[in-house]
């Protein structure tokens, strides 16, 4: 298996910061192997800062990835998925470049983040940052436990990472990003007993709800979903908490050896199964989506000519 960039498969942190970025024009001669170097660098920070769980990984917008990589593209690289229904929508803002940072140390993180930036200084535009943050026991803003279905152990590597099925992007992970604005006090109005029907989970003991009592729109019920045959249509999530006093939310993420799990997920949530739609869309909305696909190091580090 080729060298998959470490931070899709990590294992949770206490801060984030997601950076978003389009490309200068006329870039592309020289960004595969900036890229290239910053995914390695990456990597290298990771050893140097072991003590405080650094990772990070470096994707490429679905739309912009022929424009970088004309050599070829990953089999089920897509846009992202378009969905809306009645008040319910997942809007798209694509954008070329994303890098994911985390670590357990705020300084540590703005420092990579600082040099990220340097190295793209001419070739791409920042044009959103995302700072993100553990909440109490690596909970939503919502106060629910979040990730709770995350494969475990070395299935991370299994459900986020392509392998033989495409041979030439092996090691590689489609990413899917959205930003969620939570309605926080309309959500902190609603009884202990919606919120719980709402996820389908208790909140403080984070048990989930029996299949026969879990309600058709709960959210548990609408993005755990499976194939005929009764396998899991698994996503790696490496989402975080966001905000400040103006605007919380949650910055989604999705990790998958194939887009198909997340675009099935999201339309069973704001288009349901005909009769219920995800009701954890009544407070929280999507204001962002993008999709992105994060090659292995050698693939990086090939198509540069290092």
């Amino acid at each position: 298996m080729p060298r998959e960039q470490g931070g899709i498969c990590a294992e949770g942190n206490l801060h984030g910061i997601y950076l978003m970025f389009n490309a200068s024009e006329g870039a592309e001669s020289t960004l595969p192997r900036v890229i290239a170097g910053l995914a390695a660098w990456l990597q290298t920070s990771a050893d140097r800062n072991a003590d405080c769980a650094f990772n990070g990984f470096v994707a490429i917008g679905a739309n912009y990835w022929d424009s970088l990589y004309p050599q070829g593209r990953p089999a089920e690289l897509a846009p992202f998925p378009s969905f809306e229904a009645e008040d319910r929508s997942a809007p798209s803002q694509p954008v070329d470049l994303f890098v994911h940072i985390r670590s357990d140390r705020l300084d540590v993180n703005h420092i990579a983040a600082t040099e990220v930036c340097r190295r793209l200084a001419g070739l791409a535009e920042l044009v959103e940052e995302v700072r993100s943050f553990r909440y109490l026991d690596a909970r939503d803003l919502t106060g629910f436990v979040d990730g709770t279905e995350n494969p475990t152990g070395a299935h991370r590597r299994e459900v986020a990472l392509v392998g033989a099925e495409d041979a030439a992007f092996a090691g590689g992970s489609y990413i899917h990003t959205q930003r969620y604005v939570h309605n926080m006090p309309l959500w902190e109005r609603q009884s202990l007993k919606t919120q719980e029907d709402t996820i389908g989970r208790t909140k403080v003991e984070n048990v989930e709800y029996p299949s026969a009592a879990k309600p058709g729109f709960a959210h548990i019920k609408r993005v755990n979903l499976k194939y005929e045959d009764g396998t899991s249509m698994e996503l790696l999530r490496q989402s975080m908490p966001y905000g400040n006093m103006q605007e919380q939310g949650l910055f989604f993420i999705a990790c998958c050896k194939t887009p198909l799990h997340f675009t099935a997920q999201l339309k069973s949530m704001i288009h349901g199964d005909g009769e219920h739609y995800d009701h954890l869309l009544k407070f929280t909305q999507a204001v962002s989506g993008a999709a992105y696909f994060a090659p292995s190091i050698d693939f990086m580090e090939q198509a540069a000519g290092l």
